[in-house]
């Protein structure tokens, strides 16, 4: 039976996996093994990952019907905090594969069926939960330079941005405040999903571990981030379709970087 292995894994103890040191040449074949997973059987994937693109249109659209303008870039962004999330279904996927298990799109939802759901579901909340503060943070930022005043449409709104001293402190700021927490999700998760996924070892073991193995490898995890970055942005040309490619990569590409980071079970000791 499932429990909520917060504290501790499915043995009731505090497992701390050991954190493998990398280099940058360990991201481009990471990338590489995710590139392989994903030409296996690309229409499924594409298939699957359609949710990323029409979830980003979606949000667009939805927050200029509801005069939410000034968080339209939050959202976006912001989306992107949750990426580790919504790429657990692919972790599953290059998982089997690598058993040599059939992967087939719809084995995508046997997360389901994983021991460690609640624990993956609760770490889940807490990364909805920095989503939700950013969106917080991020409004109240644009109340400092800008009030709470809603501009008329979408033009009004990106000129006052790009041509004000206003808007021009609002980005700064935002900018800055924004890579903080993206800091913070990507030393986080960036091996938390995939960890819980593949041993029910508890929510604090496994953010424990992408800390850990954030400090081992803080130049390979930066240089980690910044092309999930540059390619997320590269997916959303044009209007998110290229996410659709991007997601399915990056998601197995994450997968392949956490085997490359975590030292196998068997070596694996309590703390």
């Amino acid at each position: 039976m499932t429990a909520f292995h917060v504290m501790a894994g499915a043995d009731h103890t505090f497992t701390r996996p050991a954190i493998r040191k990398i280099a940058i040449a360990d991201l481009v074949d990471a990338l590489k093994m995710g590139l392989d997973d994903f030409s296996e059987k690309p229409s499924h994937y594409v298939f699957l990952c359609l949710m990323y693109p029409i979830a980003g249109i979606a949000l667009a659209i939805w927050s200029t019907d509801q005069n939410l303008l000034p968080l339209l870039f939050p959202l976006m962004s912001g989306f992107a905090l949750l990426g580790p999330l919504a790429a657990i279904g692919l972790y599953e996927i290059s998982r089997r594969r690598e058993k040599g298990q059939d992967t087939s799109w719809s084995h995508a939802f046997d997360v389901r069926f994983s021991p460690a759901l609640p624990s993956i579901i609760v770490a889940g909340l807490m990364l909805f939960g920095l989503f939700i503060v950013w969106l917080f943070v991020a409004r109240n930022i644009y109340f400092i330079y800008f009030g709470d005043g809603v501009p008329p449409t979408l033009s009004s709104f990106v000129s006052s941005v790009l041509t004000t001293r206003e808007g021009m402190a609002m980005m700064l700021w935002g900018d800055l405040i924004g890579f903080v927490f993206a800091l913070v999700a990507l030393a986080t998760t960036v091996v938390t999903f995939q960890l819980l996924l593949d041993r029910d070892v508890g929510v604090v073991a496994a953010i424990d571990a992408s800390i850990r193995a954030t400090l081992t490898n803080p130049v390979p995890i930066a240089v980690w981030g910044l092309i999930v970055a540059a390619l997320l942005v590269v997916g959303t040309i044009p209007i998110f379709v290229g996410l659709a490619v991007v997601m399915p990569i990056l998601g197995h590409a994450s997968w392949h970087l956490y085997r490359k980071l975590i030292v196998t079970e068997s070596r694996t000791k309590p703390a």
